[in-house]
């Protein structure tokens, strides 16, 4: 028999997956659920519908539940704690009545150039295009209509905690995702939240930014508690009581921090998915102000130097599905794990520069290396033999080289990280994405066993946090002392050969960024002619 009341459910809602993991106090998953799902460009913005979100969160929620019943033969009605955690920043506008007033703009729209410059220089810090304020200030200077009715501006993990709560919070973490947070890492910035507030005064809205955004929570502050309705949301089947309480809700890169052990300084940790991005925990502030470097936060507050990539392997998973096309009309089923690891074991054995292959995988506008559309694109050089197993390391590659560039400006700044740890679907394989990451960083790159479990696993250890920790316990503290104590790792090495063959492929690559720049123009005049 299992006791509920004791356990951990962290949910999140990824780009192509939304993923529940139960864990009981020993932060051993029990049980798991999962729901697949995709992002759709609709009017020149990537975007899902609330339908979708809820239809995807009760089905990933019923899959946990039959897992749970099938391990345990109890039903499960109840749980110690849950969070969601969702994929950070983007623009959820909500009116006075809890309508929303432009359909959801994800993490994935390059539609905010003008705000986000703008703001960069108001409020003297890197503004991302994805950032909320930038999306929000993008739709001010376009003048849309509805912006008079916002009442309620947050994040996907924001609109989901609120709807199971009633509470209009956020984790720090995101939040810095939303709006600048001040040096203490406890609420947004009141010295950047007091420029804003009389740029936008200007514009005569009977609401200022303060008004509209959620409250700030550090991990293991009280979240409130699931509602009667927040329960029937989540399990329409009934079963699920209300009264549970809830840890403050996240983005995927805090949970992928805290599944990392990655929050004291001097770690950090690279997440591969549908995006890319690495964040490392500062012991200092960053002199930089470019805008390959955002300044966010742990989810206890500590600052953090990220370098987010719009691209990751949504490219590379089409090859891999074109691959089993190929097999197909052979009369060939491999089981998609076996393909993909197959696949990339092939890999090891390719040319250490790819033979000759550049991949560019920008299904969406990439900012770090500034092209603004999507225009995903191979090239090959014509006197190199065009061989699957160089095809193959170069589509890695590919995935980590517009990280690199951008991190190359930690290196100026002499950033110092103890402990980098990979996580995420591209490093399932062990000793290949992995290995090729110790290489483009040229530092070695830890991958743990519960690699594979992702940002809902981390959600649910910050849930645990907040149930389990011991008085003036610090999140670090916690992960480090009864989590990760026993926990094994993976190590590589950077190899030398292996390090100066992705540095003549970084160098093609970035040789070529000019091109790619001029081709995602041209492709925008064409769609608008």
């Amino acid at each position: 028999m299992i006791d509920a009341s004791v356990t951990s459910l962290g949910i999140e809602l990824g780009s192509t997956r939304i993923k529940a993991v139960l864990i009981g106090p020993d932060h051993v998953p029990l049980a798991q659920g999962s729901f697949q799902w995709e992002s759709r460009l609709e009017n020149g913005y990537w975007t899902y519908s609330l339908e979708e979100v809820w239809n995807g969160l009760q089905q990933a929620y019923a899959d946990l539940k039959r897992d749970y019943r099938e391990k345990t033969g109890q039903t499960l009605t109840r749980v110690g704690i849950l969070g969601v955690s969702a994929m950070m920043h983007g623009f959820l506008p909500f009116d006075e009545a809890g309508a929303l007033l432009t359909p959801f703009r994800t993490w994935r729209n390059t539609t905010t150039g003008q705000a986000a410059g703008e703001l960069s220089q108001l409020l003297d810090v890197n503004i991302p295009q994805r950032w909320s304020i930038a999306h929000l200030e993008q739709a001010i200077l376009n003048k849309e209509a509805y912006l008079p009715r916002l009442r309620f501006l947050t994040t996907l993990a924001g609109y989901v905690h609120f709807c199971l709560t009633g509470k209009k919070v956020l984790g720090v973490g995101d939040a810095s995702g939303m709006f600048p947070i001040g040096a203490d890492g406890k609420d947004y910035d009141a010295e950047k939240l007091a420029r804003y507030e009389a740029r936008l005064a200007a514009h005569g809205y009977p609401w200022t930014l303060r008004d509209v955004l959620p409250q700030v929570l550090q991990a293991g502050e009280d979240a409130g508690t699931l509602t009667d309705s927040g329960a029937r949301l989540l399990d329409p089947s009934g079963d699920l009581v209300p009264g549970i309480p809830l840890a403050p809700p996240e983005g995927d890169a805090g949970t992928g921090m805290t599944a990392t052990n990655s929050v004291r300084p001097r770690t950090g940790n690279v997440s591969a998915g549908t995006s890319i991005f690495s964040m490392v925990v500062l012991e200092r502030p960053l002199r930089y102000r470019g805008d390959e470097i955002d300044l966010v936060t742990t989810p206890d507050g500590s600052a953090v130097a990220m370098v987010h990539c719009n691209n990751g392997t949504s490219d590379l998973n089409a090859w891999v599905g074109l691959l089993d096309q190929t097999l197909k009309l052979f009369g060939k089923q491999v089981p998609s794990g076996e393909l993909y690891t197959t696949l990339f074991r092939s890999s090891l054995n390719g040319a250490d520069d790819g033979g000759g292959n550049l991949v560019y995988n920008l299904t969406a506008g990439e900012p770090v290396i500034h092209v603004p559309g999507g225009v995903p694109m191979v090239l090959h050089q014509p006197d190199r033999p065009f061989l699957l197993k160089d095809f193959l390391r170069s589509m890695i590659y590919g995935c980590f080289a517009a990280l690199r560039l951008g991190m190359s400006h930690l290196d100026e700044e002499q950033v110092v990280c103890d402990r980098l740890t990979g996580h995420g679907g591209l490093f399932a394989t062990p000793g290949v994405a992995q290995k090729y990451l110790a290489a483009a960083l040229h530092a070695p790159v830890a991958v743990m066993e519960t690699a594979g479990e992702g940002g809902a696993y981390g959600m649910a250890l910050l849930g645990a946090y907040t149930l389990q920790r011991k008085p003036g316990q610090s999140l670090a503290d916690y992960l480090e002392q009864q989590v990760f104590q026993d926990q094994k790792a993976l190590v590589e090495e950077p190899e030398e050969a292996l390090a100066a063959g992705f540095d003549r492929y970084l160098k093609e690559y970035a040789r070529r960024i000019p091109a790619l720049r001029e081709m995602s123009e041209i492709t925008e005049r064409m769609e608008n002619v």
